[in-house]
């Protein structure tokens, strides 16, 4: 008895190690944020390095989070009021949206809803797309604001905070 006890401890200290060692490391501010390359809502590959120039916003979220999809007005403003603006850190501000939704109608039915017109992509894999693990994520929503050399200048603002960082490189 005590000899399976002995082995049932150390098979779930196993267990746990490995889990540990297997998740990606967590990207810091002053990273180079890693390539994302995925398919927008007619298909075509977007790659993240594609808008290098640019201030981006990489916006984790999916459908069926309600924090998300409140935050979609907010981020509409920001888009049109800073796409064309100049920055100490790039020309122009993009947003990159990365949908974790596994059904194509829910996340083409929120970006129609809201009027999204920034860029939308999607693997429709939920939480089994690799990216979520390439970017370490465990909530939604998040982001991560780059600078137009793709190097991580913020993690995870919302509201008016991402509003006054924006602000904060503005020429």
């Amino acid at each position: 008895m005590m000899m399976k006890k002995i082995i049932i401890l150390v098979l779930a200290m196993l267990l746990n190690a490995s889990i540990i060692f297997s998740q990606a490391k967590e990207l810091k501010i002053g990273d180079i944020a890693s390539e994302i390359s995925l398919s927008n809502t007619n298909g075509k590959i977007i790659k993240l390095s594609s808008l290098r120039g640019k201030m981006v916003l990489i916006d984790f979220w999916a459908s069926w989070c309600a924090p998300c999809v409140k935050e979609q007005p907010l981020l509409a403003n920001l888009y049109k009021k800073y796409k064309s603006s100049l920055f100490t850190v790039g020309k122009g501000f993009e947003i990159y949206g990365v949908s974790f939704d596994n059904k194509r109608s829910s996340w083409e039915s929120i970006i129609k809803k809201y009027k999204i017109n920034w860029i939308q992509v999607s693997d429709l894999k939920f939480w089994s797309s690799p990216v979520a693990k390439l970017y370490n994520l465990q909530e939604l929503p998040y982001n991560i604001l780059i600078d137009g050399e793709g190097i991580i200048i913020a993690k995870n603002l919302h509201g008016e905070e991402l509003e006054r960082t924006i602000k904060k490189y503005l020429k």
